[in-house]
């Protein structure tokens, strides 16, 4: 489900997992982790996350253990994982990058975007929460108003638009983002170093206060989640209470 080839120093890694649009499960976060881990230790000099099929990331796997804690616990994790990567990692969106697929984008350095891709947190439409530092991230790549449309009103942000603002490094396919990512790989590493370090204390890791952290803990504990999930299965519009 996770599939990785190297070209030179450059470590191209795919998510293989087109009938479920890519969407992440245990299985598929264990395989990313340990597909980063392999391609530091093989001394790779950048690494390009990229979807098989036409979809980058649709998000975590709603019909799986997303609602978990444990499950939760791992793709914070692995995002943490992804972040403090020490080579620069490119995010070629050939397609949808959606909630956890989003996050996933915002983990990497850099992002190539499709000209037909998207992105965008539809965690309002379900009744979840997303975490503090996927906010901050957000406000940190596409600025506070894009944030709050995308976050408060569910706005994707096209192709043009996430360049436009900065999210999107560049508008390409994977072919583009693999010979960017092996512009880089001749950089100087320890500078690429430093430079993800600086560009990573963005406050996104900053310990929330303990009423913003039990602001989300209601939503993940409440009445209007279950209401979400119950209107997924039967496939409705929710009628959220705010309970």
């Amino acid at each position: 489900m996770i599939h990785s080839s190297a070209t030179g120093t450059v470590v191209t890694i795919e998510l293989d997992r087109i009938d479920k649009r890519n969407a992440l499960d245990e299985q598929m976060l264990t395989g990313l982790s340990e597909a980063f881990a392999a391609a530091v230790d093989a001394a790779a000099r950048a690494i390009v996350v990229t979807g098989r099929g036409t979809v980058f990331c649709a998000g975590a796997d709603l019909s799986g253990p997303v609602y978990d804690p444990g499950f939760l616990d791992k793709l914070v994790a692995t995002l943490q994982q992804i972040e403090s990567t020490p080579i620069p990692v490119i995010a070629a969106l050939n397609g949808s990058a959606l909630g956890a697929g989003l996050q996933l984008a915002m983990a990497a350095d850099l992002r190539v975007m499709a000209p037909d891709a998207i992105a965008g947190i539809p965690a309002a439409k379900l009744g979840v929460a997303v975490d503090e530092w996927t906010i901050r991230r957000l406000v940190s790549l596409v600025g506070a108003g894009q944030a709050r449309g995308m976050l408060i009103g569910c706005d994707p942000l096209s192709a043009d638009r996430a360049h436009a603002v900065g999210f999107a490094n560049r508008i390409g396919d994977l072919t583009d983002a693999q010979h960017w990512a092996s512009i880089i790989a001749d950089l100087a590493p320890l500078t690429l170093q430093h430079y993800k370090m600086v560009l990573n204390a963005d406050g996104a890791r900053t310990e929330p206060a303990a009423e913003r952290l039990s602001a989300m803990m209601r939503a993940w504990e409440s009445a209007d989640l279950a209401e979400g999930r119950a209107a997924r299965t039967e496939k409705r519009a929710p009628k959220f209470s705010g309970r």
